[in-house]
């Protein structure tokens, strides 16, 4: 055998068993629901001898799950194992938009991750239970629903973050579902124009949140994020935006996690 590929090989290896994090799938239980809903928790390796981690909640898009990130970004998972943190992927329905929904009482989403699905977490495993060691992050829908959650929610959520996000709903008032969550934007305008990211700005003052964006220049969202990024900087809210050549699709965010996850892991050093 050739002594390089030898070396390579077993550097590989070593590489594959200094990270090899601990992927459980659970059930949790939301109350405001009164359902049970699962989700993946991705704990680094070396659990057992941390006293207590900080814990990044990832969100997955329209018409996903809470398995989405395991099973099509595969690999990721290591990094909870290299920045020694937890992260959780919680089921989000079909199409909730991460919302209480006034048209749908069944969907109460926004209760359930910012509320119902942190204490059960802080309750089960080893968790850092303050904002400073909280962050949220998602992809399409759940990018929309990150920074929905993390701006309404300060207290809990120290740190946000969006691939991808649909961080303007009105553009697409017949998309998506979100006419079943919300009612039809022509009837119940200010809804659609209260539940909508790009509106919510109000809500933050300079350095209440960490914040990174990201999304591909092909993407059906870049235009919106692009608005956001402007937005964001009109009201001198500090924030990272990362714009590069991408579509709407795994590719891209299993490129763009490695980023995310490196900006959580940082504000949670700096904490």
């Amino acid at each position: 055998m050739n002594k390089r590929i030898f070396i390579l090989g077993l550097f590989t290896l070593l590489q594959q068993t200094l990270y090899a994090a601990i992927v459980d799938t659970v059930e949790t239980y939301s109350p405001s629901m009164q359902k049970t809903i699962k989700a993946v928790v991705i704990r680094p390796d070396n659990y057992s001898k941390i006293n207590a981690l900080p814990v990044v909640y990832l969100l997955h898009g329209y018409s996903g799950n809470y398995a989405d990130w395991i099973t099509k970004a595969k690999g990721f998972e290591k990094l909870a194992d290299q920045y020694e943190m937890m992260i959780v992927c919680p089921d989000g329905a079909y199409g909730s938009w991460y919302w209480d929904s006034p048209a749908d009482p069944a969907y109460r989403y926004e209760t359930y991750v910012a509320t119902e699905l942190v204490k059960w977490i802080d309750g089960k495993y080893k968790t850092i239970r303050d904002r400073k060691a909280r962050a949220i992050t998602g992809l399409s829908m759940g990018g929309h629903g990150a920074l929905y959650l993390a701006f309404k929610h300060q207290d809990v959520f120290g740190a946000a973050g969006s691939m991808s996000g649909g961080v303007d709903i009105r553009p697409f008032p017949n998309n998506w579902d979100m006419a079943k969550r919300l009612g039809s934007y022509a009837e119940y305008p200010e809804r659609w124009e209260k539940n909508t990211v790009i509106n919510m700005l109000y809500l933050l003052r300079p350095n209440s949140l960490a914040l990174i964006i990201d999304c591909g220049t092909e993407d059906f969202f870049y235009e919106v994020n692009k608005n956001l990024h402007e937005q964001l900087l009109y009201r001198n809210i500090p924030h990272d935006y990362i714009a590069r050549p991408g579509s709407h699709n795994w590719n891209y965010w299993t490129n763009a996690i490695q980023y995310q996850l490196l900006f959580m892991h940082r504000f949670f050093e700096s904490r």
